[in-house]
Parts: C-alpha cells; sequence; structure tokens
C-alpha cells in the first residue's frame, strides 16, 4: 500500500480505479466542497471513509501544511514481464531525488511514454514527495521496478533499441530516430551512468547544449527526450498518407 495525501492525488487514483484500503478525514473540514466532493466519489466506489479528530492528520502527514484528506491505495506496480515492448520507455536508474522521480513520471504522462522503471538505488516511487511531484500522474504511467540488467535484457530481447544518456558524446537525441520501441537509461543526478552501465545498452544519447553548462538536471534531461519522441510519433502520424475511401 501506499499513502496518498491531498484531493488531486486521491481523484487521480479515482479516475485510474486504484484499489483503495481507506480515505481519512479531518472531521472540521468534511463540508468543504472539494472534501465533500472527494467523500461522495468514496462513497460511490464503496470506499471505507474514516473521520478523523483536527490535529491526527498534522502528526501522520508527510507535508509541512497538511490537507485535510489522507488516503491508502495498493500501490499501482506492473511486473517487467507485462510492460508493453512499445513507444517509449525511460528507466531511471539511481535516480535518488524523488523531484526529480515525479518530474520524469510527470512528463512522461504528458508525452505519452509507455513506462517508467526504476532501477539501482533509485527513489521509491510512492515516496510522499514523490508523489506530490507527480501531480497524479503516478496513476496514468505505467510504472515498474526492476534491476538495470533485467529490465535491459528484457527490452533487447523483445527488438527494442537501448540507450544511455551521457552528458557528451552520444547520438543528438533530435536526430535519434524514435519510431520504433526505444528505452532510455536516464542515469544519477550527481555522477550520471558508470561505464559498466552504458556498455550494457546498444548506443549512448545526449542532448546538444550551447551554454557552459556542465549538465542539465535529469529531471529536464529525461522530459527533453519524451517529448522528442513525442513530436517525432506526432510528425509521422500527421505525415502519413490518408486512407482511401472506400469506393473511390
Amino acid at each position: 500500500m501506499c499513502v496518498l495525501e491531498g484531493p488531486d492525488l486521491i481523484e487521480a487514483a479515482f479516475e485510474s480505479n486504484a484499489e483503495f484500503e481507506g480515505l481519512y478525514v479531518d472531521v472540521a473540514e468534511q463540508s468543504s466542497e472539494v472534501v465533500a466532493r472527494v467523500l461522495r466519489t468514496a462513497q460511490t466506489r464503496g470506499v471505507r471513509v474514516f473521520a478523523l479528530a483536527t490535529g491526527v492528520l498534522e502528526k501522520i502527514a508527510d507535508a509541512q501544511t497538511p490537507q485535510p484528506l489522507l488516503a491508502t491505495v495498493r500501490l499501482p506496480l506492473t511486473a517487467l514481464t507485462e510492460v508493453a515492448v512499445a513507444g517509449l520507455v525511460l528507466v531511471l536508474h539511481d535516480v535518488r531525488d524523488p523531484g526529480n522521480a515525479g518530474t520524469i513520471v510527470r512528463s512522461a504522462d504528458a508525452a505519452g511514454a509507455s513506462a517508467v522503471i526504476f532501477t539501482g538505488q533509485s527513489v521509491d516511487p510512492f515516496n510522499p514527495k514523490t508523489l506530490r511531484a507527480t501531480a497524479g500522474s503516478v496513476f496514468h504511467v505505467t510504472l515498474c521496478v526492476s534491476t538495470l540488467e533485467e529490465a535491459l535484457a528484457y527490452f533487447s530481447k523483445a527488438g527494442a533499441r537501448t540507450l544511455a544518456t551521457v552528458v557528451r558524446g552520444g547520438l543528438s537525441h533530435r536526430t535519434q530516430d524514435f519510431s520504433a520501441p526505444t528505452v532510455v537509461v536516464i542515469g544519477n543526478e550527481a555522477s550520471g551512468l558508470d561505464a559498466a552501465s552504458v556498455a550494457l545498452c546498444d548506443g549512448r544519447l545526449s542532448i546538444p547544449m550551447a551554454g557552459r553548462s556542465e549538465s542539465l538536471n535529469a529531471g529536464i534531461a529525461a522530459s527533453l527526450i519524451a517529448f522528442e519522441a513525442y513530436y517525432q510519433r506526432q510528425d509521422a502520424i500527421s505525415s502519413s498518407p490518408p486512407r482511401s475511401l472506400e469506393g473511390s
């Protein structure tokens, strides 16, 4: 199970038909418009609701400014062998910052990536700070926890191209063909990917930079790659010849 704080995450979980264990509400806030809306949905879905005395949520919530709602839901994790080998898959290896991880999940959702896989010593995808950073996208994207070796072997065997992100010396993300299933590995915020991890991949990918910055934030880099793949898919759709009409 994981803990969701606030109406935004809870409503995203409702939209994805997540399995709820319970919903907890500050008794003094039950009549507010947002809380009342969530409670109505919970009643419709048959979710158990527990009213807590004022001050209890402040003691158990992670956020400095606690929300009046908290819920526990079953982890929306997918087994590696059930992840679709299609489109773009982002692998986070040793990405430890919850803000970066949450940003990547949110961007993956927005850009239509197929999955986000957490490997190595990456942050828990259901860390409270990671959950907040996803803004609900944690329930819209396929998530998986695996080892880097197992993940790359699984996708390679299925015919996907695997690419390691490096600061310099890799193929530009603007020229990489993302039309076929592609796996991109994002490394640690401070040290990137080590040589052994890079060697496991089919190739290397870099984001060209004009300024003097040494590197990009992991969340920004993954977002740029995810949207480049998305734009290529959109261009492919718009440039494909129209289907002929019957009888024409």
